[in-house]
């Protein structure tokens, strides 16, 4: 994949993103669904970090169960409840954290009154490409 910030638009890296991504085919697409801040155990923090810092990891999980890694995502949905200033802060944060020293994906934030749980407050979906070639098991 190659992964672009074009001269033009503002430099997006410091939220944790990339403003364009192309994946030539012919690839295998993995979608990962939606991933919220409970653990293993389905219990749910109260705390919208430890929720982010949750679902990242439980976004990594699903990945490495596809054999996938995060420089292997083309694209991010993040879906935010209240969304404010701290928590773009936080999750642009997460995001630079997780994500280290590769590209990161093309992402949209999304604010939204509610999400699928009682307490939910952050959830996160991804696009992941990967080489035909490329072994998945």
């Amino acid at each position: 994949m190659k992964f672009i910030n074009p001269t033009g638009l503002y430099d997006p890296r410091p939220n944790g993103y990339s403003h364009v991504v192309i994946a030539e085919a012919p690839a295998r697409i993995i979608y990962i669904a939606g991933q919220g801040g409970e653990n293993a155990a389905g219990e749910l923090s109260q705390d919208f970090n430890t929720q982010v810092e949750q679902a990242l990891s439980n976004l990594q999980i699903a990945l490495h169960a596809a054999g996938a890694q995060l420089w292997n995502i083309a694209k991010v949905s993040a879906l935010i409840v209240d969304h404010s200033k701290e928590r773009l802060h936080i999750f642009s944060t997460a995001l630079r954290t997780t994500w280290g020293d590769h590209p990161a994906p093309a992402c949209t934030l999304i604010p939204v009154p509610r999400l699928a749980l009682d307490g939910m407050l952050f959830e996160i979906e991804a696009t992941v490409v990967l080489q035909a070639a490329d072994e998945i098991y």
